[in-house]
């Protein structure tokens, strides 16, 4: 079996008395999209705070293209090819468009090369270009996101994590997100994706896995797991017809 992109072995978490994640291991090969779904507090979040470092866990190991990362300080493991599009997308609405792509890059030298990836950000969202010296409170939730998602791009990823992106959009933009994620996996990106509307992370992964209670509860194939009658009733609203 050829090493994995990402792997976590037996991962435990707590905040003070609060345990957030149990033994919970996981694998990400290059070029998949590996689903995390769980309710709220299932520790869908503090899994990827600590892949990327902003969680110190309590026990266990963090692998990314075959080297241990897991004591590694947060811009290590970014400048390494961890990226983070944040739950709430984080956007600084006091800065421009402009200024908040350009975040995404604050670690890197290659300057004649961030410049083409940003013009080729800004022909792929071509809402972001026309304002890019306006404030990015000018935009909709929905750019904002793409606004988090170009600024994640910028950084260089390896591997691309994604908090809830469709959290309040709009379906038209929950489309266009998805599309969008299928399109980056198709250019060889690896994505672990957690994400709300279980459906649609079922039709884009490669593999899922469930946490309730900071444990892996299941995972598979997410064709074999849609039809999982504890899945239809948790996630997908009872049995599929």
């Amino acid at each position: 079996m050829s090493t994995p992109l990402l792997e976590v072995a037996n991962l435990s978490v707590s905040y003070g008395r609060v345990t957030a994640l149990r033994d919970v291991t996981l694998r990400i090969d290059e070029g998949q999209i590996v689903a995390v779904l769980g309710a709220n507090g299932a520790g869908k979040s503090t899994l990827l705070l600590s892949i990327i470092g902003a969680v110190k866990p309590l026990s266990g190991d963090i692998h990314f293209a075959g080297q241990a990362v897991t004591a590694q300080p947060m811009h290590r493991r970014v400048g390494q090819g961890i990226v983070l599009v944040p739950e709430g997308r984080q956007i600084l609405i006091s800065m421009t468009i402009e200024e908040n792509l350009l975040l995404g890059a604050h670690l890197r030298t290659d300057t004649k090369i961030v410049r083409r990836e940003m013009e080729a950000i800004y022909d792929r969202f071509p809402n972001l270009a026309t304002r890019k010296d306006h404030l990015a409170s000018c935009l909709s939730g929905g750019e904002q996101q793409m606004l988090a998602v170009g600024r994640a791009m910028l950084a260089k990823p390896k591997l691309m994590m994604m908090d809830e992106p469709s959290l309040g959009l709009s379906p038209l933009f929950i489309n266009r997100l998805f599309d969008l994620i299928k399109e980056f996996n198709r250019d060889g990106l690896s994505i672990l994706l957690i994400e709300q509307n279980t459906g649609k992370a079922l039709s884009v992964a490669h593999h899922a896995v469930v946490l309730e209670l900071g444990r892996v509860a299941l995972e598979g194939e997410p064709a074999r797991l849609a039809q999982d009658p504890r899945l239809q009733e948790a996630y997908l609203g009872g049995a599929a017809t």
